[in-house]
């Protein structure tokens, strides 16, 4: 049976039992789902300081969770927060929700536009998607303006605030497909879908897809460059 480890690189408990109720519903079939979340570091990740706080924190999950033999990992932060150094002390892959979704609205769509939490976390996603060579076929990034807790309780300032930025980037930006830029909005992916009707993507759907997909073709993560285990340093 494969097992899935997602984990919530922040510490908000209320934002990792969404996280699990969400992936339990997109879980490929047979698999089954470990979800932690953070043991400390920020409650929520609004740019590239909460991000590298909560560096340490993701790395002790993934390290924990492979000792266990799990099958794939899924990291649910849409910044892809500490993709690259949980893939170096990872056997099993390892798969960012930013990444995820990113790659599967381009085989949906021929152009798509990512709707976000807060204008902090715009140049994380800008600089991710061109090192993922996807930049050219995201015509939009917009900042909904309310902050992660807020999407996650699903305040109505903040549906509303999401809902207008979906709007803008289909009419104003000429987006084809958009995709959900916070873990927090997994739940409104189908709702938006259907009033828009086009393609709306959301991470851990995506994440959990991509990450069930490669461990059942029994792949691994290389451990040649620039993924290679980190050395052990000894004190001089």
């Amino acid at each position: 049976m494969m097992r899935i480890h997602v984990v919530n690189p922040n510490a908000s408990d209320a934002m990792t039992a969404g996280i699990a109720a969400a992936a339990e519903l997109a879980a490929p079939p047979g698999a089954t789902i470990i979800t932690t979340g953070a043991e400390g570091g920020p409650e929520s990740i609004e740019g590239p300081v909460d991000g590298a706080l909560a560096v340490p924190w993701l790395l002790r999950r993934i390290e924990q969770a492979e000792a266990t033999s799990v099958d794939a990992h899924v990291i649910a932060c849409f910044d892809d927060t500490g993709l690259d150094a949980a893939r170096c002390v990872a056997r099993a892959p390892v798969v960012g929700i930013g990444e995820a979704a990113a790659h599967c609205a381009t085989m949906l769509a021929d152009r798509f536009a990512i709707i976000t939490s807060v204008p902090e976390a715009l140049p994380v996603l800008r600089g991710n998607l061109a090192r993922y060579g996807l930049s050219a076929r995201c015509v939009g990034l917009r900042a909904a303006g309310v902050p992660v807790l807020d999407i996650d309780f699903g305040t109505p300032e903040a549906l509303s605030a999401i809902r207008n930025e979906t709007r803008a980037a289909i009419h104003e930006d000429g987006a084809d497909a958009i995709v959900l830029g916070c873990a927090g909005m997994a739940r409104l992916a189908a709702a938006l879908s259907d009033e828009f009707d086009c393609p709306v993507i959301e991470g851990i759907s995506a994440g959990l897809a991509l990450a069930g997909a490669l461990a059942g073709t029994g792949l691994r993560t290389s451990k040649l460059g620039g993924y290679a285990a980190p050395r052990q340093k000894a004190a001089p």
